[in-house]
């Protein structure tokens, strides 16, 4: 398979599980989110689309970079696997918070993903520093939302 080719599906793969997270974002935005009571320091939310495209652009540029040397080191394969799971939990974040309306569930769930990027950012490292430093974004904005998922929780944790 071609390195474009490889670079195109990474980043395709990484915009994809944005889609199918955004199926349960959207439906909630405009009615149940909209009635949570937010904290202070809560983005508007025309931020989250910009920020979240462009993160995942990020990411799947990262996940070619370890991709492209599967077969070629042998920390490569269990990365990019690592990197699948962890996208998945990124997905099932969205179902939990706006689907369900679980904010208890989907705090817990992104202290997981949280702890996962932080693994992911080290298998990255050993196989493509490159593909590490281009997750640190991706690493401080889910450390930004989860202390946000938090503050949602515990302002309506009475209300909902």
């Amino acid at each position: 398979m071609s390195r474009n080719l490889k670079l195109s599906l990474s980043i395709a793969l990484c915009l994809g599980a944005g889609a199918v997270g955004s199926l349960f974002t959207f439906p909630g935005i405009g009615s149940w989110y909209t009635s949570l009571e937010r904290p202070d320091f809560a983005p508007p939310n025309w931020v989250f689309g910009p920020v979240w495209t462009i993160l995942f652009i990020l990411m799947g540029v990262a996940l070619f970079l370890v991709w492209d040397k599967v077969g070629k080191t042998a920390e490569a394969k269990p990365a990019t696997v690592l990197f699948l799971i962890h996208l998945a939990l990124n997905v099932l974040w969205s179902a939990l918070f706006f689907g369900l309306q679980r904010l208890d569930m989907a705090f817990m769930e992104i202290m997981f993903l949280w702890g996962m990027i932080a693994l992911l950012l080290t298998s990255f490292y050993r196989v493509d520093r490159r593909a590490s430093y281009l997750l640190i974004p991706y690493f401080l904005w889910v450390t930004f939302a989860t202390v946000l998922n938090q503050a949602f929780w515990l302002l309506n944790t009475y209300n909902i």
